[in-house]
C-alpha cells in the first residue's frame, strides 16, 4: 500500500508498475530503505584506494537508524525463509526472541516517523530515486520554484525519465499512468517538469493525477511573505499539474478527526491520514485491476471493470469537459440492510477533496463508484447482484441524481495488514461490520482486532469543486498579477509576467467550464 505524505530528510520518488499500469509517487524521505531499492541490504564499509591525499582524514557519518520491531520481524522472517530454502535451520529456537504482533502494533502507534517504518515491500532497484545536491532538508523543500530547479539539477530529470521508460517497456500494454504527488511543497515542481516530459514522449497515454497532502501541511504561517508564497504555490501548482494530465483529483483535508464517525483519527499523525488516503486510492483504482469480462459474461465476484482511459472519458470527456474530480469515501461502508439504506449508503460517503461545496445539486454531475466487500442482510457478505440492486435503489431515492453513474463491484473487502494504524473505533467489528453496542476496552482498534472492512469510494465530476477553483484563481490574480511582493516571489521561481497570465487563463477556463452564469455570459457574447 503506497503512503502519501512527506516527512524526514531526503526528497525521493517511487515508481511501481503492474503489467498494464504504471504508478509514480513523489513523497518524503527514504528512512530505513536504501536508494537501491531493497529494505534490508547491509551496506558494507567501503575502503577507498585513493592515495593522492597524504594529510589527516576525518570521517563524519550520521548514526544509522535502528530498525523498529516491525522491520526487525520482517528481517527475521526473511532470514528464516532463506535458511529453510538452503536447508539450514533459521534459528535454534523459534520461540527464542520472537517478536509478538501486539508489541509491533504498540511500537508503530507512537514510533512511526517515516513511511518506511511500516513498509514491507521489496522495491525494485529502479523504483527509488533520491534528489541530490539540494543543500536543504525536506522542511525547506517547500515551494514550486525549488522543485522546478531540482528536476534539472545535474541531469536528474533525465535519469528519472529513464527509470519510467524502463517500467513502461516492461508493460505488455500500457493502460495508463497514475501519479500520486504531495503537492504541498517542492515535489509539485518536480512532478510538473516530469509530467511535461512524459506528455511529449507518451502523447496518447492517459494520465490520472492525485494531488495529496496531509493535515499537517495546513499550518498557520506567521509572516506575510510566507502566507503569500504558500497561496501562490497552491494556485500555480494546481494550474500547472492540471494542464499536464487528463484528470486531476485534489485530496487532503485540514482535519480528518471529525470527518469519519467510526475512525478516531489523530490529525497530527501522518501515519493515520496516509492510511485513509491509501485505502481510498486502493478502492477507487480497484476497477483498473479487474479482468474485463465479455459483453455477455457474468462473474459472481466482480462487475464493472474499467480502465484509466474509461474513467477519464467518463468524468472528463463529457460535454462539459471538466478535468477536476472529487474523491469521496465511506470507511467502513455501511451494511446493505435496513429501512433507510438509500440514505445510509450515499450519506456515509465523506469527501476527501478540500474546499468543496456541500449539498450542491448538479444536473450534469457524473460519477464512478466502487463498492467492495459490502455486508448484506444477516451480516453476511453481499453478492454482486445485491450490491448493484441496492446502489441503484439508493440513487433512485436520492434527492438529486447524477446525469450518469458507473458502478464497479468486487466481493473482496479491504484487508487490514499488521502495520495498519489503530484507527478503528469500538463500534467496528472484526470484518468491518458496524456494531450496535461498543466493544469494551481500548477506544481504538487495529489489525489485531479488525481483519478487513467493506469500502465504498466515488469519483465525481461536479460543480461542487467550483469553490476550490475560484479560490486559486482569485489568489493568483490578487498576489501574482498585481504589482507587489507576490510578483517578486513568482519571478524568483522563474515565471515571467506572460507565463503567470497563461496560468491565470488556465484557471479561468476551468472555472468557466463549471459556472453556469459564466457559461451564459460567454454564450451571449
Amino acid at each position: 500500500m503506497d503512503v502519501l505524505y512527506r516527512s524526514g530528510e531526503t526528497p525521493q520518488g517511487i515508481l511501481t508498475y503492474t503489467p498494464r499500469l504504471v504508478s509514480v509517487d513523489f513523497q518524503g524521505s527514504l528512512g530505513s530503505v536504501s536508494s537501491c531499492g531493497t529494505l534490508y541490504n547491509d551496506i558494507p564499509t567501503v575502503r577507498s584506494d585513493v592515495v593522492t591525499w597524504t594529510g589527516n582524514i576525518s570521517t563524519h557519518a550520521t548514526e544509522r537508524r535502528t530498525k523498529n520491531l516491525f522491520l526487525q520481524s520482517l528481517y527475521k522472517e526473511e532470514h528464516k525463509r532463506l535458511g529453510m530454502e538452503n536447508g539450514v535451520n533459521g534459528g535454534k529456537n523459534d520461540s527464542e526472541g520472537e517478536i509478538q504482533d501486539k508489541d509491533i502494533v504498540e511500537c508503530l502507534q507512537d514510533g512511526v516517523q517515516y513511511w518506511t517504518d511500516f513498509s514491507k515491500v521489496h522495491y525494485h532497484p529502479q523504483s527509488l530515486f533520491e534528489l541530490t545536491g539540494l543543500g536543504m532538508d525536506i522542511r525547506e523543500f517547500q515551494n514550486y520554484g525549488i522543485g522546478r530547479d531540482a528536476f534539472s539539477e545535474a541531469l536528474q530529470g533525465e535519469e528519472i525519465i529513464e527509470r519510467l521508460r524502463f517500467f513502461i517497456e516492461e508493460c505488455d500494454h500500457i493502460q495508463g499512468i497514475q501519479f500520486i504527488v504531495d503537492d504541498s511543497g517542492g515535489f509539485s515542481g518536480v512532478a510538473a517538469e516530469f509530467l511535461e516530459n512524459i506528455v511529449d514522449e507518451y502523447t496518447n497515454v492517459p494520465m490520472l493525477l492525485y494531488m495529496v497532502r496531509s493535515p499537517g501541511s495546513y499550518i498557520n504561517l506567521t509572516s506575510q511573505k510566507q502566507r503569500i508564497s504558500q497561496t501562490l504555490h497552491d494556485a500555480i501548482s494546481f494550474a500547472k499539474l492540471s494542464s499536464l494530465c487528463k484528470l486531476i483529483v485534489p485530496i487532503g483535508l485540514p482535519s480528518l478527526s471529525k470527518t469519519f464517525r467510526f475512525l478516531p483519527i489523530k490529525d497530527e499523525k501522518p501515519y493515520y491520514s496516509s492510511a485513509i488516503y491509501a485505502s481510498a486510492l486502493h478502492s477507487i483504482s480497484l476497477p483498473f485491476r479487474m479482468e474485463p469480462l465479455g459483453p455477455t459474461a457474468e462473474s459472481s465476484y466482480i462487475s464493472g471493470a474499467v480502465d484509466i482511459y474509461g474513467v477519464i472519458q467518463m468524468l472528463a470527456g463529457q460535454a462539459r469537459q471538466n478535468s477536476v474530480a472529487i474523491l469521496d469515501v465511506a470507511m467502513p461502508a455501511p451494511p446493505l440492510s435496513g429501512e433507510q439504506i438509500e440514505q445510509s449508503l450515499l450519506g456515509n460517503l465523506q469527501t476527501l477533496t478540500p474546499e468543496t461545496a456541500d449539498n450542491m445539486g448538479d444536473l450534469q454531475a457524473v460519477e464512478s463508484m466502487t463498492v467492495h466487500g459490502a455486508i448484506g442482510s444477516g451480516g453476511q457478505q453481499a453478492s454482486v447482484s445485491e450490491v448493484k440492486d441496492r446502489v441503484q435503489a439508493a440513487y433512485e431515492n436520492a434527492l438529486t441524481r447524477p446525469m450518469f453513474s458507473h458502478l464497479s463491484v468486487a466481493r473482496c473487502p479491504l484487508p487490514i495488514p499488521l502495520p495498519f494504524p489503530s484507527i478503528f473505533g469500538n463500534l467496528v467489528g472484526q470484518h468491518g461490520e458496524l456494531l450496535s453496542n461498543p466493544i469494551s476496552g481500548s477506544p481504538s482498534r487495529g489489525s489485531l482486532h479488525v481483519h478487513s472492512i467493506p469500502m465504498a469510494a466515488r469519483l465525481r465530476s461536479s460543480t461542487a469543486i467550483l469553490l476550490f477553483l475560484e479560490k486559486r484563481l482569485a489568489n493568483l490574480r490578487r498576489f501574482g498579477m498585481e504589482r507587489g511582493l507576490g510578483t517578486e516571489i513568482v519571478r524568483s521561481w522563474g515565471f515571467g509576467k506572460e507565463e503567470v497570465e497563461d496560468i491565470g487563463e488556465t484557471l479561468s477556463k476551468m472555472v468557466t467550464t463549471l459556472d453556469p452564469r459564466l457559461q451564459a455570459s460567454s454564450d451571449s457574447d
